[in-house]
C-alpha cells in the first residue's frame, strides 16, 4: 500500500448507500455483485441499479434475486439480472465466467461464510471460508481480469474488522494439521480479502483496474446464521424470551452497511484510488492489530510481501486442483 494520508469524503457512517450516489449516473455500466440477493449485497445492487448501471447478481440461487430484479424490470436505465455462481465450487466458477462477455466496470466481491462452527471442505478439499471468501473470489476476478480492463474496472473485497484479529497462516491456511476454530477461520480469511486488493493493486495496475476494500461494519444480516444466541449476546444483541432480537444503536441497517461497497465501486470521488481499506465511508488508518484494535486495518492485511505471497499461494492451489 502507497503511504498516503488517508483519504475522506463527505459521507458519514450513517450514510446510506443510495445517499453516496446521490447525483452519479451509471448509465451504460456493467456490474457484478456476488452474494447480492439479500443483506448489504442487495441493497448494493439496488443502490448501484437505481443510478442506473446493469449489475448481475451473482448467487447460488439466482430464484432469490427475483425481488430485485422485478424492482428494475419497468423503464428507466437501471437494469438487474442474476445468474448462478457458487464461489465454493470451481466449476459454477468456471461456467459463470464462460457466460460473461463484454467490459466489466465493477466487481463486487460480497458474498461470503462467517464461523461455520465445523471444519466443511469444499469438492476440491478447501476448507470453506478460504474457498468462499477468498479462493473463488481470487479465481473470479482472475477470470475477468480482461473484461476489468476493458472496462477501466474497480474490484472492491468486502472485509471486515475481523481482519485486525488475525494474519493468514501460510504454515496451514487450511486447518489441515491444527484444530480447526471457527473465529480464527473467518479471520484470516476476512484479512485474506484485503490482501487481494493490495495484490491486484500491485499487480493490474498497468491494466488501469483499481482495487480497494471495504468494512461494513456491524449489521445483522444472514451472515451471522451460523451464531448461536451466546454468541449474539457478546456481539451486544439483546434476544427475548421469544426469540425476538433487537440490535444495539451502534449496528447499522444493510443500506447503511453497503454505503462503503458502493463509494468504492462507483464513487467518481474514489477514481484511481486503489489499493486501500476504507471504513465508514472513509479510508482507514493503518494500525498493529490484535485483540485490542478496534477501528483500522492491519499491518499484517496490507503487507506487500503477505500479499505477493497470498497470491502466489493462491495460483498454485488453483492450478492443483
Amino acid at each position: 500500500m502507497t503511504v498516503t494520508e488517508p483519504l475522506t469524503t463527505p459521507f458519514t457512517a450513517r450514510a446510506t448507500a443510495a445517499e453516496v450516489l446521490d447525483g452519479v449516473d451509471l448509465t451504460g455500466h456493467r456490474m457484478i455483485v456476488t452474494g447480492g440477493a439479500s443483506g448489504i449485497g442487495a441493497e448494493t445492487v439496488r443502490a448501484l441499479a437505481g443510478a442506473g448501471a446493469e449489475v448481475t447478481v451473482a448467487t447460488r440461487e439466482p430464484g432469490r434475486a427475483a425481488t430485485l430484479v422485478g424492482e428494475f424490470a419497468g423503464p428507466g436505465p437501471g437494469r438487474v439480472r442474476s445468474a448462478a455462481l457458487d464461489l465454493a465450487d470451481l466449476s459454477s466458477v468456471a461456467a459463470f465466467l464462460a457466460s460473461w462477455e463484454g467490459p466489466l466496470h465493477a466487481l463486487v466481491a460480497n458474498a461470503g461464510v462467517m464461523a461455520l462452527p465445523d471444519r466443511q471442505l469444499t469438492a476440491e478439499g478447501w476448507e470453506l471460508h478460504l474457498a468462499t471468501n477468498y479462493l473463488g473470489h481470487f479465481a473470479l476476478a482472475r477470470g475477468l481480469r480482461g473484461n476489468l480492463r476493458a472496462g477501466a474496472g474497480r474490484v472492491v473485497a468486502v472485509s471486515s474488522g475481523a481482519q485486525l484479529r488475525r494474519a493468514v497462516d501460510f504454515d496451514d491456511p487450511q486447518f489441515e494439521r491444527q484444530p480447526y476454530d471457527p473465529w480464527t477461520a473467518y479471520f484470516q480469511s476476512k484479512t485474506a480479502d484485503v490482501l487481494l486488493v493490495v495484490g491486484i493493486a500491485r499487480q493490474w495496475a498497468a491494466d488501469g483496474i483499481t482495487a480497494n476494500a471495504a468494512n461494513p461494519g456491524y449489521v445483522m444480516t444472514n451472515l451471522q446464521r451460523h451464531l448461536d444466541d451466546d454468541t449474539l449476546r457478546a456481539f451486544g444483541v439483546t434476544i427475548d424470551e421469544a426469540g425476538n432480537r433487537t440490535v444495539p444503536d451502534y449496528y447499522k441497517n444493510p443500506a447503511q452497511g453497503a454505503a462503503t461497497s458502493v463509494l468504492l465501486a462507483a464513487s467518481p470521488l474514489l477514481a484511481g484510488v486503489t489499493g486501500r481499506y476504507f471504513e465508514d465511508n472513509q479510508e482507514a488508518e493503518v494500525v498493529p492489530g490484535g485483540p485490542e484494535a478496534m477501528t483500522g486495518v492491519a499491518e499484517h492485511a496490507v503487507d506487500p510481501a503477505a500479499a505477493g505471497r497470498l497470491w502466489a499461494y493462491a495460483e498454485q492451489v488453483l492450478t492443483s486442483r
